[in-house]
């Protein structure tokens, strides 16, 4: 297996591509730390780690906006494993909208700080460790959001585009070092997030629940959303040895609507 002898942790866990990433590492022998901030969520995606592959798989509750809860999620997985996560994916985010000049101080910073602070609030915590055992990975989770813009998504966008910088710059500061680190930009996804876009596009239009979808999915060439399992087989790659030439980059799952 892939990744027997690996520590994972996985934020926002519990749901979505999270849970599909815990899975796809879960079936590859490894180790995983759930962490939500809804602990009911990370408890049931554990106990499907245990009861289908047998793996370990603790859920903590973290809120990665708050620098002190990150360090208490790293001090609980030292005391538990005894050393670091060989592997973090910055999965818990954020996604609302409003026209820029209706998007209120709240809803800006809620963005920067789960998105973009708890990135790296996370990454600083993983890395050192990392660094000093010359292997880790990070992964994080962005958006096609991080390299165009769309209208009524600034606050996104901009804390995307920020996570996209983030990446860049840590790879090369870590590429001497055995540790890659890289980004997913995907687009729309079959999960709540997308379930919630559609429902705030029936609120504002006359389009159904059908329409509204449908108009998500011709965003894409392919004329489908994505699936979280198709994001995790990708988080798997760049997990293992047989993405360990692939550092620095935000690689796009998308359908091909964005093509850089």
């Amino acid at each position: 297996m892939k990744l027997q002898h690996r520590i994972a942790l996985i934020t926002g866990g519990g749901r979505g591509i999270g849970r599909a990433i815990a899975h796809a590492f879960a079936r590859e022998g490894a180790d995983l730390v759930l962490a939500s901030r809804t602990v009911a969520q990370v408890e049931t995606v554990a106990r499907e780690i245990a009861d289908d592959f047998g793996a370990r798989a603790f859920p903590f509750v973290c809120d990665v906006a708050d620098v002190t809860s990150v360090d208490r999620l790293f001090a609980a997985v030292q005391e538990e494993f005894r050393r670091g996560p060989d592997i973090l994916v910055n999965n818990a985010g954020v996604a609302e909208s409003a026209p820029l000049t209706r998007t209120d101080d709240e809803l800006w910073h809620r963005h920067i700080a789960i998105n973009l602070n708890g990135t790296f609030y996370c990454t600083r915590a993983a890395l050192p460790q990392m660094i000093e055992r010359g292997w880790g990975r990070v992964i994080n989770i962005a958006s096609i959001a991080g390299k165009t813009g769309a209208p009524y998504i600034a606050a996104y966008s901009a804390s995307k585009h920020g996570v996209l910088g983030l990446t860049r710059s840590a790879a090369l500061e870590v590429a001497s070092k055995g540790v890659t680190v890289n980004a997913i930009c995907p687009g729309y996804v079959d999960t709540e997030m997308t379930t919630r876009a559609v429902e705030n596009i029936t609120k504002k239009t006359r389009l159904s629940a059908e329409q509204a979808l449908d108009s998500l999915k011709q965003l894409s060439p392919q004329n489908r959303v994505i699936e979280p399992e198709e994001v995790a087989a990708l988080a798997l790659l760049l997990a293992t040895e047989d993405g360990r030439g692939i550092t620095g980059q935000a690689i796009n799952v998308d359908g091909g609507s964005v093509m850089f």
